[in-house]
């Protein structure tokens, strides 16, 4: 049996501070799959195609909860910078 989706309010009570492409992915509408293929390609190439920050360890994706939520809600620019 497939895990229920977190809503953004789910994921705002979580106590972890990264989330993985499995966490983000029903809320974006796209499959995590994408999620990690794309920030690959983003590491290979320099840039970052998501308005909040993304992590690449080894071929683990991370995203900071924190900037995943502000991005989503709007309080902060693109591409992950918060300033």
């Amino acid at each position: 049996m497939k895990p229920k989706a977190m809503t953004l309010e789910e994921l705002k009570a979580l106590d972890k501070e990264m989330l993985i492409p499995a966490d983000i992915a029903p809320i974006l509408g796209v499959a995590q799959y994408s999620i990690n293929v794309q920030v690959k390609e983003d590491k290979e190439t320099g840039k970052n195609s998501f308005c909040f920050p993304t992590m690449l360890i080894g071929t683990r994706v991370l995203i900071p909860r924190r900037a995943f939520i502000k991005a989503l809600e709007g309080t902060s620019t693109e591409n992950g910078d918060n300033s």
